[in-house]
C-alpha cells in the first residue's frame, strides 16, 4: 500500500507573506479556504483581473489586491506562494522561481508542482483537524472532514480549556506531566470503543 509521507504543520499565516497569483474562480477557492481557517492571514493577490467576489472577501479581511500581470518582483519577502491562474506557462513560472528562492509554492491542480496541499480542515474553537488524501482525492478530504463535523462534539474547546488550567496545576518534570494527562485523558478513547 502507498504510504502518505507528508508531514503536517500548522501554519501562523497572520505571520507569514502569503502570495495568491491569480484572480479567478481557483485563486478565489484558495483565498476562502485560508481565510476560513485563518480570517487573520497576511495575503496579497496579484492578477489582471479579479472577481467582484474576490474583491468583496479582500476587502473584508485586508487581503492586498493588485491589479497586474505576474513578475518574479511579487516574490520578495514572500514565505508562501498559491499560483491559481488557468495558464501553465504562468503557473510553471511562479513554481521554477519560488524554488529558486526557497519560497513554499502550490500549483493549484498540479499536484507535482507543490510543495504542499492544502487539505481538509476542521476547526471547532482551539482544535482543529487537517485531513490530507496526498493530493490524490479532494472529494475523500471533503467527505472525511464532514464526517468529523458530525463526530467531534461542539464541546470539545470545553474540554481542552478545562485540561490546559488542569495542566497548569501539575507537579513534577515534563515526563510526570505527560504521564498525568495520559492517565486523566484515557477515557476519550475508551468511552467511544464501548
Amino acid at each position: 500500500m502507498e504510504r502518505n509521507e507528508l508531514y503536517p504543520i500548522f501554519l501562523k499565516v497572520s505571520q507569514l507573506n502569503v502570495l495568491i497569483v491569480g484572480g479567478g474562480n481557483v485563486g478565489l477557492e484558495k483565498l476562502t479556504f485560508m481565510l476560513k481557517s485563518s480570517p487573520h492571514a497576511k495575503v496579497e493577490m496579484v492578477a489582471p483581473d479579479f472577481l467582484e467576489e474576490t474583491l468583496e472577501l479582500a476587502k473584508k479581511h485586508n487581503v492586498v489586491i493588485t491589479k497586474d500581470s505576474y513578475a518574479p518582483a511579487y516574490l520578495e519577502g514572500r514565505h508562501m506562494v498559491i499560483a491559481t491562474t488557468d495558464k501553465v506557462e504562468i503557473n510553471e513560472q511562479v513554481y521554477h522561481d519560488c524554488r529558486a528562492r526557497h519560497i513554499l509554492v502550490n500549483v493549484a491542480d498540479n499536484p507535482p508542482l507543490c510543495d504542499f496541499y492544502m487539505g481538509g480542515i476542521v476547526t471547532k474553537g482551539n482544535v482543529k483537524v487537517a485531513i490530507s488524501t496526498n493530493g490524490k482525492s479532494p472529494t475523500t478530504a471533503k467527505r472525511l472532514r464532514q464526517f468529523f463535523e458530525d463526530v467531534i462534539p461542539e464541546n470539545i474547546d470545553d474540554l481542552v480549556k478545562n485540561l490546559n488550567e488542569f495542566r497548569k496545576t501539575i507537579k513534577g518534570d515534563f515526563e510526570e506531566k505527560v504521564e498525568t494527562l495520559n492517565e486523566f485523558t484515557k477515557g476519550l478513547v475508551n468511552k467511544k470503543k464501548e
